[in-house]
């Protein structure tokens, strides 16, 4: 008997210790989801530089194929394909800008600074007043009435769409690209927390106001990664959703679960503790996770979508967009999808940006958009 109460007692002590990690660990993965803090990390390292060429030490991102921003604490240049690759690192051409120096440095997928005026657009910064005040946006003519929305992912920002603006010009949509509460530039929100899509979709309705205040008729939705929660929200909830005709998403996280799972693997955090963490999430601020599975519960409004996802990505599943398109026609949403192999979150631009463009542009035309 006595046995069997230590027994008991130890079980429960490990099974409380258990538990009390595993609230530790979903705990601490819901403080990092929901944090608005922003980092520069330089995880790459220039080994040399020279006769339009960097060498660097090798790595899984510095391999990736295609078009790459390198940037370094106070510089940028454009990388081209990779030239060589051997024990003394991997060559790469450089394309445009300064000559790396020697040092970290990290491979970026945005390769142009610092706005639209790097592909010698005209455009201008101006201000959209969101319900927690104002946020900067740059406003890009072009003849049409139909405008481009574009709205960067988590921690990201409006650089993100530099890669697809020119594309957008050339199909004469006028552009905003916007910022979101959270945004160094733009207003914090009320706890200083990221919101998922389930606040900041209130700030994309702002901006689709102040483009009809100058002239929009039609939108168009353009988001990469969060910036597809941020506007499915808006396409479920916004009373101005009948005004996008086309919605294009790059690596949309249309599914936070799905997101979290594969987030939680690649950690090495059990796949048990990530119901913990949503519910954490959930208390802290009262998102509800099931709006954001968009198979299951798709927007109000549900325009003609082209999803393009490269299959690699470690950060938002493929898989989940995948479903997606499979069920768009079951739940009555038109989606065109686009894998991208060899690259990571919304790098398929970068993988081949003549390709990712004609996509674009071909998409848009045969909806009716241009």
């Amino acid at each position: 008997m006595a046995h069997r109460s230590r027994l008991l007692t130890g079980l429960g002590i490990g099974a409380g210790a258990g538990l009390g990690l595993g609230l530790g660990i979903g705990t601490y993965y819901a403080t990092v989801l929901l944090d608005t803090r922003r980092s520069e990390l330089y995880p790459e390292r220039v080994l040399s530089s020279g006769d339009g060429t960097v060498t660097l030490a090798r790595s899984r991102l510095v391999l990736q194929p295609g078009v790459w921003g390198l940037r370094w604490p106070d510089g940028l240049a454009v990388l081209g394909p990779v030239l060589r690759d051997d024990r003394h690192g991997v060559v790469r051409r450089v394309s445009a800008g300064p000559v790396p120096p020697v040092g970290p440095a990290v491979v970026d997928a945005g390769p142009f600074d610092p706005d639209p005026g790097a592909h010698g657009l005209s455009f201008t910064e101006v201000t959209v007043d969101t319900p927690l005040g104002p946020a900067p946006a740059w406003e890009i003519p072009a003849p049409g009435s139909t405008w481009a929305i574009s709205v960067h992912g988590r921690a990201s920002s409006r650089r993100e769409a530099l890669r697809i603006v020119p594309a957008l010009h050339a199909l004469g949509l006028p552009q905003l690209v916007i910022s979101y509460r959270n945004d160094p530039e733009a207003p914090p929100s009320p706890d200083g927390r990221f919101h998922l899509g389930d606040t900041e979709w209130e700030d994309l309705e702002a901006a689709v106001r102040y483009a009809v205040s100058r002239g929009a008729r039609r939108i168009v939705l353009v988001g990469w990664s969060m910036g597809a929660a941020v506007s499915g929200a808006f396409l479920d909830r916004s009373t101005e959703a009948h005004l996008v005709d086309a919605v294009v998403w790059d690596a949309p996280l249309v599914d936070w679960r799905a997101c979290l799972r594969l987030q939680a693997a690649n950690r090495l955090v059990p796949p048990a503790l990530v119901p913990l963490a949503t519910a954490t999430v959930t208390r802290r601020i009262g998102v509800d996770f099931d709006r954001f599975d968009l198979r299951r519960n798709p927007p109000a409004h549900r325009p003609p979508t082209f999803i393009v996802h490269s299959g690699p990505d470690s950060a938002v599943p493929a898989g989940s967009s995948r479903a997606l398109a499979a069920a768009g026609r079951e739940i009555g949403w038109p989606i065109r999808y686009l894998e991208v192999p060899g690259v990571e979150h919304t790098a398929s631009w970068n993988a081949d940006p003549a390709r990712y463009e004609r996509a674009v542009s071909d998409f848009l035309r045969d909806v009716g958009i241009a």
